[in-house]
Parts: C-alpha cells; sequence; structure tokens
C-alpha cells in the first residue's frame, strides 16, 4: 500500500488552536482569493502555510499534465514538503479552493520553529518527511526522463535523482505510449534520446548530473562575498555528521559534494553493525536521516557542486589570522570559508581491463541498488570484491538474481570481511565464491556486455563466463587530487595526514595546513566504518571551536 494509506495521520496533522498560537511568532499572516495560486511545481514557494481559514488543494502533474488530487488542507492543517525546509522550487502545485488566511513561516524561521518547538517541530518534521517519501512513490514534481531503460545516460540521472531523494519519472519509449507521444510532441529525434522534461518547462538533451541538478532547483548559485564558518568537502556520513554538529552549535555550514548524499556508505543495501540498528538499515535510509538533519539545522547543502581546488595562497592563517581559504568550484564559482573540512572519501577503483569504460554505466555498476537490481533481476551476474561493501551487495543482489559469483583474489574472504556476512554468504545457495581470479577481459559491443574473461592466479588457466551485468567493489583510492594546490601533506597511499601522524602535540584530525582538518575514509590511519566517520565527524567540530576561538594576531 502507499504511504499516504498507511500513514495519513502522520502525513497531515491537524495543529491545534493553541499550537498555532505557539507558532505565530515565526511567521506572518497571508490571505489569497479562492482560485489563487498558492505554490507552483518547478518554482520557489513562500515557505510553509499553516491554514487559519478556508481550504487549500494539493495536486500533481504526470508527465501529460493530467492533475492528480494528493489532498485537501483545511483549518489546523499545513501546507509543505521538505522542499520548503530547504527553499527549494516547489514539487506540487497548491491553490486555494476558498478565501484563505494561512500563517506563512518562511524556511529559515520554519528552521527556528524545529528547534524551538521540540515536540511539535517532530511531528512537523515526520510529516515533511512522509510527505516527501510519498512524492518519491508516484515521482510528482521531478522531473520525466525520456530514453530506454537500458540506456547508460538514463542509469545515471535515475541513479543520481534516486540517491538525492528527489523525485522523478522515466518513461520508456519501447514501453510506454505516453513517452512515443511525448517525443512527437517536442519533436525529439531518436537519436537525441535521453531527454529530460523539467518540472519548469525546460527540455534537455543528455544533460550532465550538474546540469539537471540547475535545472531542478536542487543547487542554486553561492554567494562569492558570504564566509562561512566552515566549509565540508562531502557528504558522506563524515561530513554529513560534521554538518549536523557545527550547525546545531550554531556555526554557519556550507556542505559540498560532487555527486549525492551518503557517500559510499549510501550504497549499502543493509548495515547491520551500526550501533542502534539491531535489525539492520540500508544505507541509503540512515543518510537521508542524517541530510534532512543537517537541513534542519540550517547547512547549506550544495549537491551536486565538484570542489576544483582549494586555494591557500591568500590565507593567514599560518600567521595567526583567521582570513580563511578560499574553494573553487568545477562550476567557476567561487566560495569561502574560515575553515576546512576534507570529508571527501575515496574515488572507486576500477579494474585494469582496456575496454571497461565501454560497459560502465550500462553494464559496469559501482552501486547495487533497487535501480541496478531491476537492470539484472532473474539473470546471472559477477561481483568482484572481499570487503563488507562487496559482502552487502553479495547478499542484497541474490535477493534478486538468479545468480551471483563472486570473484576474489583471496583464498577466503576471512581476512576482510565481517564474520556475519561472510556466514550469510555461505548460507546463500545463489551465491558461488570464486576464489583466488582476477577479471582479465569483458566482451560485448554498443556498451552491452556479453561475458567476461577470468584467470587462476595460481594455475593460470582462464575461463568464461556469459553474464550481462558485472559489480565492482574492489576498495577505493583517496580522493585528494583537489588539494593538490593548496599543498596539505599526504602520506605515501595519498591519504592526508592529521594531528600525532604530523608531529608530536599537532591538534587532532588538524592537518599541515592550520585551520583545515580531515575525517573519515581520505585521513591516513582512519577506521573505514560508518560509526568512526561519524565518530569524527562529531570530534572535528570541537577543534573547529578550538582554532576559531583562537586570538586574531596579524603579521
Amino acid at each position: 500500500m502507499a504511504i499516504i494509506d498507511t500513514r495519513r495521520d502522520q502525513m497531515f496533522p491537524i495543529l491545534q488552536p493553541e499550537e498555532i498560537d505557539r507558532i505565530r511568532r515565526f511567521g506572518d499572516i497571508a490571505h489569497a482569493k479562492a482560485g489563487a495560486v498558492l505554490a507552483k511545481a518547478g518554482e520557489v514557494s513562500p515557505g510553509v502555510m499553516v491554514v487559519l481559514e478556508g481550504s487549500a488543494r494539493v495536486t500533481r502533474r504526470d508527465a501529460m499534465e493530467e492533475i492528480h488530487l494528493i489532498a485537501e488542507h483545511g483549518p489546523g492543517a499545513f501546507i509543505g514538503e521538505l522542499a520548503q525546509l530547504s527553499n527549494r522550487p516547489s514539487l506540487v502545485d497548491v491553490h486555494a479552493l476558498t478565501d484563505l488566511e494561512v500563517l506563512r513561516i518562511k524556511p529559515e524561521r520554519l528552521r527556528a520553529v524545529l528547534v524551538a518547538e521540540a515536540e511539535l517541530g517532530e511531528r512537523i518534521m515526520r510529516a515533511l518527511i512522509l510527505r516527501r517519501v510519498g512524492l518519491l512513490e508516484t515521482g510528482a514534481g521531478g522531473p520525466v526522463i525520456i530514453g530506454r531503460a537500458a540506456d547508460s545516460v538514463v542509469i545515471r540521472l535515475s541513479g543520481f535523482l534516486g540517491r538525492n531523494g528527489h523525485p522523478y519519472q522515466h518513461l520508456d519509449p519501447d514501453t510506454v505510449d505516453c513517452a512515443r507521444v511525448l517525443i512527437e510532441r517536442f519533436s525529439v529525434d531518436e537519436a537525441e534520446l535521453p531527454i529530460v522534461l523539467c518540472p519548469g518547462g525546460q527540455l534537455l538533451r543528455h544533460p550532465s548530473n550538474a546540469e539537471l541538478a540547475r535545472c531542478i532547483g536542487m543547487v542554486g548559485d553561492l554567494d562569492p562575498d558570504r564566509v562561512y564558518d566552515v566549509a565540508v568537502v562531502g557528504a558522506g556520513p563524515a561530513g554529513l555528521a560534521t554538518a549536523v554538529y557545527a550547525a546545531s552549535e550554531g556555526l554557519s555550514v556550507l556542505v559540498l559534494d560532487t555527486r549525492a548524499f551518503g557517500g559510499q556508505a549510501g550504497a549499502s543495501a543493509r548495515i547491520e553493525n551500526y550501533l542502534g540498528f539491531p535489525t539492520g538499515v540500508s544505507g541509503m535510509a540512515l543518510m537521508a536521516r542524517a541530510y534532512n538533519q543537517a537541513q534542519k539545522f540550517g547547512a547549506n547543502l550544495a549537491i551536486p557542486d565538484e570542489v576544483a581546488s582549494l586555494d591557500c595562497d591568500g590565507d593567514a592563517n599560518e600567521n595567526g589570522g583567521l582570513s580563511g581559504y578560499h574553494l573553487k568550484l568545477v562550476s567557476g564559482e567561487t566560495t569561502q570559508a574560515k575553515t576546512v573540512v576534507i570529508a571527501s572519501g575515496a574515488r572507486y577503483r576500477r579494474l585494469d581491463v582496456p575496454n571497461l569504460d565501454a560497459f560502465e554505466g550500462s553494464s559496469v555498476h559501482y552501486w547495487a541498488s533497487p535501480l541496478e537490481a531491476k537492470l539484472c533481476a532473474g539473470q546471472e551476474v559477477a561481483l568482484v570484491g572481499a570487503g563488507n561493501s562487496a559482502g552487502q551487495a553479495a547478499v542484497y543482489l541474490a535477493s534478486q538474481v538468479k545468480k551471483v559469483w563472486l570473484v576474489i583474489r583471496g583464498r577466503s574472504l576471512d581476512a576482510s570481511m565481517s564474520r556475519y556476512l561472510i556466514d550469510r554468504i555461505k548460507s546463500l545457495p545463489n551465491i558461488e565464491i570464486v576464489t583466488r581470479n582476477a577479471i582479465v577481459e569483458l566482451e560485448g559491443e554498443d556498451g552491452q556486455l556479453r561475458a567476461i574473461r577470468h584467470r587462476d592466479l595460481d594455475t593460470g588457466e582462464e575461463g568464461r563466463c556469459e553474464i550481462s551485468h558485472l559489480f565492482l567493489f574492489i576498495g577505493a583510492a583517496p580522493n585528494t587530487t583537489w588539494l593538490s594546490e593548496c599543498r596539505v601533506e599526504l602520506d605515501n597511499h595519498g591519504f592526508v595526514r592529521t594531528g600525532q601522524d604530523l608531529a608530536p602535540g599537532h591538534p587532532s584530525l588538524q592537518t599541515s595546513r592550520h585551520g583545515v582538518f580531515a575525517i573519515g575514509d581520505v585521513r591516513a590511519g582512519s577506521v573505514k566504518r560508518v560509526a568512526a566517520a561519524v565518530g569524527e565527524g562529531a570530534q572535528v567540530v570541537a577543534a573547529i571551536h578550538a582554532y576559531l576561538a583562537e586570538p586574531v594576531t596579524t603579521a
């Protein structure tokens, strides 16, 4: 059943008069005539609106512009979802059914409500999250992707939107009639597919993730003159933890990430050894909660916005000042911060085979989410890797596919994988472990994998396995190339050195640059676990406070 049927009361709570009175100081009174447009999908709305008198209707539009009712709100109800928490474009249309009086609460004041009114704020926040989940179920208010399901661009865009918790619709012209109707309506040639229709009416052809994000209002322009207390580069567990704790303690926070929130943890189908979740939790669910929590406390999450370099030439921090750092983005924008937290994690390692890039995105995958599982449902797949991420992916895929060939270079999983995952893998009849083997060749054409060839590392004997999808979980290299201009000290493997690793008594988690910190997987000597990353994200906030409290001196 849809969430709107199972949790309607929590999605659409009615505030009592005394509760409305408690939050009046956070908003202003506004009036609208019957028929007036209060919010339009694709446009930024004025914020959350509590209905005082009259009624309003919330609707969504599908790809063919047909209107579907979501809810009607009367006195005591409030209009809005997570987009209004972060001042992003509305995903729904809202019209006044009658003459209307509302208490309008702008995004920054809404965050104040959530913090100041704990119990009431919890009910409001839960409703905002559940409404977003409802929109994700229908794709309401999001862009429409028109293209074939196996197209690598379609897979990339669908994955990008899904991992950022943004609704979207996908229409395959081979299976959905209205997709062909839209192709004809916009006079699109087959060779131009896939295309994307944004809620504001724009049409994109083969867009990048960044182009799509700007079209739908996920990211906006950064103020180059604003100086944040802390800029966090990377929105994985460590970066999001820093954002939550720093923002909740009153620091101004900017979080930048090139892809999506959650990092590698967000790719885990189920994390079962994270404290407090005895039945396990998906990485995406855990990271989405952290992402929403950071927004609640007012952190500015600019995703996707990729940092090209960290400029240290003009900083006076080496002399004890707090002039801050400049970050240059790939988009050409710049931003400033008094401190920088490097939480950029690692980049996925790639197989050393000549034609790998020909199959990436369509047949070779670095994530094992429902999107990828749908592509290979009922088939045999191969997965390379022997760590916990590989184990979690193998277990998840085994529930979706005919068979998983788990290819590892070692003689067993014992040295690199948690015991509970090893035991689970051994208990599943459709996972076969191929030890002491490496993939040496990929066969296929037009981006579609047909088979893999693998070699026994002891005997040199080669084998061939006919599969159409290959999953790679072979570790990652530190994502530190963007630090080259700042000359932050790295170890021999490219990880960032901090604290005692630099010199006795050097501040914990601080790099060789005063006011620049490193946490999580990118830090030399870090424990590669979600809990450890979250702990460092919290710990670094204390170090930031200590740094910002240092007396300012001049050279």
